[in-house]
């Protein structure tokens, strides 16, 4: 499989990191190149009363973007020097939705993820965003499992 152009995303914990390094072999080995993305999760509301008003972002939404562009570039870090390498953070109500939508827009050959590993009650109400981006990408996704 050849994919020279590689969306690697993180959701900024430690176990993210779980796909870096080989996915960074595997990129490296193709002379491609890796974007790491974070998308911060953006879930507006309507004001109570008022339904006709514009949607309410959360107020600590610059804060939340600002915090991100921090630890992405830290976590870029983690990343091998000579690996071409690029970061991108923006928000989204939906993250599953949004990488795909990213991934497709920017004609990434390939989408790598961590899995948190999650069962039972938690993921009934957390949900996976693997499974769900699964769904929705239009191109091969990789997801490494919890160890």
């Amino acid at each position: 499989m050849q994919a020279k152009k590689i969306l690697l995303t993180t959701d900024l914990s430690e176990e993210s990191l779980r796909a870096f390094m080989p996915i960074s072999a595997f990129a490296g080995a193709q002379g491609g190149t890796v974007t790491l993305l974070h998308v911060v999760e953006d879930v507006p509301i309507i004001a109570h009363g008022a339904p006709g008003s514009p949607p309410l972002h959360a107020p600590s939404l610059p804060d939340l973007m600002a915090r991100a562009q921090e630890r992405i570039a830290e976590q870029a870090a983690e990343l091998p020097k000579e690996l071409l390498a690029d970061t991108a953070v923006f928000s989204a109500p939906r993250v599953a939705e949004a990488v795909a939508k990213y991934a497709a827009d920017n004609h990434f050959d390939l989408i790598a993820l961590s899995s948190h590993g999650r069962s039972g009650f938690k993921r009934f109400f957390l949900g996976s965003v693997a499974e769900q981006l699964l769904r929705h990408a239009t191109v091969p996704v990789l997801v490494f499992p919890r160890n």
